[in-house]
C-alpha cells in the first residue's frame, strides 16, 4: 500500500489523490497553509486521512510561530488552528484532530515553546499510528459480518487513501480477504471525482481482491438481480443518533439496500461519532464548485455557463443503516443507545 501522508524531514508529503491511478506523485507541504491548500483541493481526503493531515499541518503551523513566550504561543497556535478547521466543513475528524493538539498545548503551561512544537510533531506521529491501528480492529470486527462467497458493493474510496493506512470500509474487505474468504467488490464509479474507479479499483486490485466498477446509477439494479450481498461505506460524520454523512450518492444506496433487504454497513472510527450532533440534519453539507461537475479535468463537458449544483455530501437516516463497525465493537439499532454506551466506555 502506498503511504497516505508521512513526515519527510522537516516536511509533509502525501501522495496526490487526485493524479492517481495514472501517476504516483507527491505532494509537499512545507507550511500548515500547504497542508489547508491539500485538503480544500482533495490532494487528501477521506475523514481518518483529513484528520492525520491536520495535526501534522498544525505541527508544521507550530514550528512557524517564532515567540518564546508560552502564552502568545498558544494564541497564535489557536489562530492557526481555527484557519485548518475551515478546510472542510463535514469531515469531524478534521475538528478532532485539531482539538486534540491544542488539547496537548493546553497541558504543557510554562514548557519552552521549542519543547512544545517537538510534542505536537511527536503527536501527530502518535495519531498517524493509532489511525492504522484503529482501522485493523475495525476490519477485524467486521470481517464477521461478511460471509463466504460474498460480493460486496462500496460507494466512493473508504480504503488505505482515505486513512492513515489500511482503511475504514475497505479494511474490513482486506480483513475478510487475509481471512481467507472468497469475496469480490464492486466499487461505484462515484461522481464527480471518481474515487471509486480511480482510487477504490486501485487500492483493490494492489491486493489482488477480485474487484468490478459500475456506474453510479446501475446498482439498484444489480441489487434486484440479487448480485449484490451487502454493501460497506465509510463515513465523514457520524451523528448522536446514527445518522451517517458520507459522499453524495451513499445516501440513495442505503435506500435501494433497505428496498431490496441487502443489509448496508458503516465503517468508521470512534473519532467519526460526533455525540454533539443530536441528528443528521445538523451535519454540515459542503458544497463544492460548479466545474467539478460541468468538467472532466480541462474538458468542458457542459454548455458554457451551465449551473451545477454540487453537495459533496449526503444524510444517510439511521434506520437505512443495518450496523456501524468501529474499533470498539459493531453498534447495531438503536443507535443512540449504543453510541452512547460505547463512547462512555472508551
Amino acid at each position: 500500500m502506498i503511504p497516505t501522508i508521512e513526515w519527510d524531514g522537516d516536511q509533509v508529503r502525501m501522495v496526490d489523490q487526485r493524479k492517481l491511478p495514472s501517476e504516483i506523485e507527491w505532494y509537499i507541504c512545507r507550511g500548515y497553509r500547504d497542508v489547508i491548500k491539500a485538503i480544500e483541493k482533495m490532494v487528501i481526503r477521506g475523514a481518518p486521512a483529513i484528520g492525520v493531515a491536520a495535526a501534522m499541518g498544525l505541527a508544521l503551523g507550530a514550528r512557524s510561530i517564532r515567540t518564546k513566550k508560552t502564552a502568545a504561543f498558544k494564541v497564535r497556535f489557536k489562530e492557526i488552528g481555527e484557519e485548518m478547521l475551515h478546510a472542510r466543513p463535514t469531515a469531524v475528524n478534521l475538528r478532532w484532530a485539531v482539538e486534540r493538539m491544542i488539547g496537548l498545548v493546553e497541558e504543557m503551561p510554562g514548557h519552552p515553546a521549542d519543547e512544545i512544537k517537538t510534542s505536537l510533531r511527536q503527536e501527530s506521529e502518535k495519531i498517524l499510528a493509532e489511525d492504522i491501528e484503529i482501522n485493523r480492529k475495525m476490519g477485524m470486527n467486521g470481517q464477521g459480518l461478511i460471509p463466504e462467497g460474498a460480493t460486496i458493493l462500496t460507494h466512493c474510496n473508504a480504503g488505505s487513501l482515505a486513512t492513515g493506512g489500511y482503511g475504514t470500509a475497505l479494511g474490513v474487505i482486506r480483513a475478510a480477504h487475509e481471512r481467507g474468504k472468497k469475496i469480490q467488490v464492486i466499487a461505484d464509479e462515484t461522481r464527480p471525482w471518481l474515487q471509486g474507479l480511480r482510487l477504490t479499483a486501485f487500492e483493490l486490485m494492489e491486493d489482488g481482491i477480485p474487484v468490478s466498477v459500475i456506474a453510479d446509477n446501475a446498482a439498484g439494479s444489480l441489487m434486484r438481480q440479487k448480485r449484490i450481498d451487502l454493501v460497506i461505506t465509510g463515513a465523514d460524520r457520524i451523528a448522536a443518533n446514527g445518522d451517517v454523512a458520507n459522499k453524495i450518492g451513499t445516501y440513495q444506496v442505503a435506500v435501494l439496500a433497505k428496498t431490496n433487504k441487502i443489509p448496508f454497513y458503516v465503517a468508521a472510527p470512534l473519532s467519526t461519532i460526533d455525540p454533539t450532533i443530536k441528528t443528521g440534519e445538523m451535519i454540515p453539507v459542503e458544497q463544492r464548485g460548479p466545474e467539478e461537475i460541468s468538467r472532466f479535468g480541462k474538458l468542458e463537458l457542459g454548455p458554457p455557463g451551465v449551473q451545477a449544483l454540487n453537495p459533496a455530501f449526503d444524510i444517510t437516516p439511521a434506520k437505512y443503516v443495518s450496523a456501524i463497525i468501529t474499533e470498539k465493537g459493531v453498534i447495531k439499532s438503536p443507535f443512540r443507545t449504543g453510541i452512547r454506551d460505547l463512547l462512555r466506555s472508551s
